[in-house]
Order: C-alpha cells, then structure tokens, then sequence
C-alpha cells in the first residue's frame, strides 16, 4: 500500500492560485481604498474574475481578508501534534507559537492587522480569531497530553495566546522592527521572569 500523498492536480492547483490571487488583490485594494470603501467588484476586476466567480471562492470580502492570515489555528494544533509529549506543556505550547510567528509573512500580517484595527466591521473578529487559536492550542496539548489534567492545559492555553497577543500588539506598535518571532520569544521569557 502506497502512503505517499497524492500529487496536486491540475484543477486543485488552478483553484489554489486563483484563490491567493483574489486574496492578494483585496488586500491591495484594501490598503489602497479602505476595507469599507472596497467593493467586490473591484476586487474581482483586480484578479481578473468576475463578480459571480469571486462567489465561487468566497462568502463576502471578510474572507477575503481573512485569508490572508491563513489559517493560523489548524497550523498550531499540528505544531503541538509534531512535538515530543516531553518538557511542560507552556513550552510546547511556546515552541508552536514561535513556529508560527516564524513562519508569518510580516508585511503581510502587518497590513492585514491594521485593516482589521481601522474597521468597526472586523475587530471584533480579531478577538474570536484569538479564541479559535486558544482551542486548538488546547485541543493539541490534550491529545498530545492525554493523562494531563484539562484545567492545567486550558490554563496553559489562555496564558500562552495572552503572550501571543501581547507579542503581536508591541510587534505592530513598533513597525515590525524585527521579525514577530522575537517578540513571542520576549513576551514568554517576560513571562518567566514575572510569575516567579
């Protein structure tokens, strides 16, 4: 029996590249024009779709911004499947987070981030984005911690995307200076540092 996964097709890379296209021209139009002042038009006509196809791909122009960020919750549950049931549980919930940050693409996430902040619309979202990423951090550490008592692991979780946002938010308040990365590593060593 062959394990490998199967190649890409031609259809489902078609559908890949068209959708990251569409995403790439509302993030341009959004920069450019404001998130409330783009329509769905201007974005289809941007990547070369029309209306009806822009509906094909996706719900409303939410998602479209939203792609942009990935889906960063699945991202990090695998993470913390991928890493050895050994050390605590705030350090593999760390080692993932960095991963993550690691592998943002910071302009892009910096641009996205300030739509979100400069719409009424989507900053509630960010907050919901952030207890999506609480739950897969704990649905991870509890499978990959099955004996693990669950309210110590939930702890774990809110703590460990509480240093996330606090990481995040002094990343954007500085103009992504440096890579996001370092700004998780800060805020969990600031962590350390206070707790004791």
């Amino acid at each position: 029996m062959n394990d490998a996964p199967k190649p890409e097709g031609l259809r489902e890379r078609k559908r890949r590249e068209t959708s990251r296209r569409i995403a790439d021209a509302g993030l341009k139009a959004f920069l450019a024009n404001g998130y409330d002042a783009t329509t769905l038009d201007e974005i289809a006509a941007a990547a070369g779709i029309s209306r009806r196809t822009f509906f094909h791909y996706f719900k409303s122009k939410d998602e479209v911004l939203l792609a942009s960020l990935g889906n960063y919750a699945s991202m990090v549950k695998a993470m913390i499947l991928g890493e050895p049931p050994t050390g605590s549980a705030i350090d593999v919930a760390r080692s993932a987070l960095l991963n993550l940050a690691g592998s943002v693409q910071g302009s892009e996430m910096m641009a996205t981030a300030k739509i979100m902040r400069e719409s009424k619309t989507l900053r509630s979202r960010t907050h919901a984005d952030y207890l999506q990423l609480e739950q897969a951090i704990f649905d991870g550490l509890c499978e990959l911690r099955p004996d693990q008592a669950r309210n110590g692991l939930r702890l774990v979780s809110l703590v460990a995307v509480v240093a996330l946002r606090l990481a995040v938010e002094t990343w954007q308040q500085q103009q992504a200076k440096h890579p996001l990365a370092g700004y998780v590593r800060d805020a969990f060593e600031r962590l350390k540092t206070e707790i004791r």
